[in-house]
């Protein structure tokens, strides 16, 4: 038999601040080596391994073998979902230098919700999308009074968001695989507080976005950069003007 969820021994994994900066670094998706992780918690590659070997105990991780290298990546999307839930509870860390300040704000401009795009870019593609009409069932924003089921950094319910055939025309014009079937789904941002797209749909549109050069990945983390390419085409494709 089984008792109630044990959510103690998932807080003692989190609780070494090396294993969350693991995991942070780790939060777009990707697989990294071991000595990528290593260097993004700021420790030893003998100190890494410990630490990974206990992400992978807790099913935080998965590993995958690539020859003599070990590489991780999280275990799933609820893991991404449960980073973006920590993030919102969790206190914002103190910035002590130049680049810990510049990480952050990129954190908060565009980054990755897992696959989907969050952040200042990933409300503003939806909210042009909503404003076009290619997008209908609601206005983008969270009202946490009105909020039925909706909360900060997780998948919304109180809303049936439905791609129109304008949209679906529009996205399929830029090369978008889009999932059958019209329904939408969507997060509630936890930096912006307004919805942005995700499930299959917001994967596919990142993807794209991403394959089309118009932004790139930072070379760790989940802060993704609009190109200068992306400057120029984002206007005219989706509507949007990236800061």
């Amino acid at each position: 038999m089984h008792g109630d969820a044990d959510i103690a021994a998932l807080g003692s994994v989190l609780a070494e601040p090396a294993r969350a900066r693991m995991l942070l670094a780790l939060g777009d998706g990707r697989a990294l080596a071991a000595s990528v992780l290593a260097s993004e918690a700021g420790v030893a590659p003998s100190t890494a391994s410990g630490h990974l070997a206990r992400l992978a105990d807790a099913g935080l991780v998965d590993v995958l073998p690539q020859g003599r290298h070990r590489y991780y990546r999280l275990a799933g999307a609820e893991v991404g979902e449960l980073l973006e839930a920590l993030s919102r509870l969790a206190p914002a860390g103190p910035v002590r230098s130049l680049r810990q300040g510049t990480q952050a704000e990129a954190l908060r401009s565009a980054r990755t919700c897992y696959d989907p795009l969050a952040g200042r870019l990933g409300v503003a593609v939806f909210g042009a999308l909503l404003d076009a009409g290619h997008v209908t069932g609601g206005d983008g924003m969270h009202d946490p009074l009105a909020a039925r089921e909706d909360r900060l950094s997780a998948h919304g319910r109180d809303l049936d968001y439905r791609l129109t055939p304008s949209g679906r025309a529009r996205l399929a014009a830029l090369g978008v695989d889009l999932p059958r079937g019209d329904a939408l789904r969507y997060c509630v941002d936890w930096s912006e507080q307004r919805h942005h797209l995700s499930g299959a749909a917001g994967r596919a549109l990142a993807a794209r976005l991403l394959e089309l050069g118009w932004i790139r990945r930072a070379d760790s983390g989940r802060a993704v950069f609009v190109t200068d390419l992306g400057r120029r085409e984002l206007p005219q494709a989706l509507g949007v003007s990236p800061a």
